[in-house]
């Protein structure tokens, strides 16, 4: 059949726009998500999240974005900021925290500090990832920031660096607050946070311990999150109550390569709670694995900076990556580095410069923003001269 000359060019155009859609990193830039359960894995639950840990990859969601009472689930920040301090070197574990009138006041769960009384940090944290002490968490609260009211600024600055959209924090430590809400989405996405601190659950996985060992009055911590006993591969994070916001856990497990975030809010008991994160999890260790693309330490890779006063700039790995695949499903995987453009002095630190795209054969099934690791300025005159100058040797 022949073509006349008015349909020639339209088919000629389509073949292009198609050839241009398949070879496009832009247009490749959907991820292929591992299907989801079709049924409710958490029916009791008013909202549940299941996230794999490394990638962030969703698993199964139900009502993520709901604004809720998150309870003690709170706390998960107050221990974030209290691990980012200590690994700024703001903070040390030996560090005294001394209680304020204020901090010994708390009700709710606590671990009966007394005004005047001193632990130290990491005292303190065992008293806030086992016991949920009120309580403990002021206290290091106002040791990081001087007061609470300066915390709960940080904590919420930190949320809406996160990306917390559903989230705002009244007090740091879950107690009844009018406008205190987050969402599953939210306290899976903190949770991920506080888990790249991988020491934190040296605490929140421990199942007992105790504080004030060597006095007359010894206390005696049970880890609230029961979990850590009895389910194999669990060690934190974070369980809740009040009766508004019903019975609530943030849990971890982790098992080979693959470590989980299960969420769910509002649950009628404890034992419903621990049963439905328990199935969750179940179900992700039995259909799923992670499979690494970059350790952490690693070189991503080594770009020109045009222009700029360091000429180049080695990109190294702050965190692994790796991509959620169903089991049997792992073979015929790669990445590369895709640069957003040709990269030009000033860059800026946290600036995304470009992407690691990770592919199962030609299709798309990850995508990890790329940032630079520091700011790079623009060189002056003179440096481009020598710059220049000495290729102009070298070349000969």
């Amino acid at each position: 059949m022949k073509l006349d000359r008015f349909r020639l060019p339209l088919l000629l155009a389509v073949i292009v726009t198609i050839a241009t859609f398949v070879r496009s990193p832009a247009a490749m830039a959907r991820e292929s998500v591992p299907d989801k359960p079709a049924t409710d894995l958490a029916q009791n639950a008013r909202s549940a999240i299941l996230m794999d840990a490394d990638s962030g990859t969703v698993i199964f969601e139900k009502n993520i974005h709901e604004a809720l009472p998150p309870a003690s689930i709170t706390k998960i920040m107050t221990m974030l900021l209290v691990m980012e301090a200590i690994d700024q070197g703001r903070l040390k574990l030996s560090d005294p925290v001394q209680t304020s009138e204020y901090a010994a006041s708390m009700g709710g769960s606590q671990i009966f500090l007394e005004a005047g009384e001193v632990m130290t940090v990491e005292e303190m944290l065992k008293g806030v990832a086992l016991a949920s002490g009120n309580d403990a968490s002021v206290a290091l609260a106002e040791k990081l920031a001087g007061s609470e009211a300066e915390f709960v600024r940080m904590m919420n600055d930190k949320a809406k660096e996160l990306g917390m959209n559903d989230t705002r924090f009244v007090n740091c430590n879950g107690l009844p607050a009018e406008g205190h809400v987050s969402s599953a989405h939210d306290i899976a996405i903190m949770s991920r946070e506080l888990l790249k601190y991988e020491q934190i659950t040296k605490y929140t996985g421990l199942y007992q311990d105790y504080l004030r060992k060597d006095s007359d009055k010894p206390f005696w911590l049970v880890n609230t999150n029961k979990l850590v006993r009895f389910y194999h591969g669990a060690d934190g994070l974070k369980t809740g109550f009040t009766s508004e916001a019903k019975f609530c856990l943030s849990a971890t497990a982790k098992r080979d390569n693959l470590r989980l975030i299960a969420v769910v809010l509002g649950e009628p008991n404890t034992k419903t709670r621990n049963a439905e994160v328990t199935r969750l999890f179940d179900y992700a260790f039995a259909q799923y694995t992670n499979v690494p693309i970059i350790n952490k330490g690693d070189t991503i890779g080594t770009l020109k900076v045009d222009k700029g006063i360091q000429p180049s700039l080695t990109l190294v790995a702050k965190q692994p990556y790796s991509v959620l695949l169903k089991k049997g499903d792992t073979g015929n995987i790669r990445h590369e580095l895709v640069m957003d453009g040709h990269l030009k002095a000033p860059v800026k630190a946290g600036q995304q410069i470009g992407k690691l795209v990770v592919y199962r054969g030609n299709e798309v099934i990850k995508e990890f923003p790329i940032t630079s690791p520091h700011s790079i300025e623009r060189a002056g005159w003179w440096t481009m001269f020598r710059r220049s100058a000495g290729h102009l040797f070298l070349s000969n």
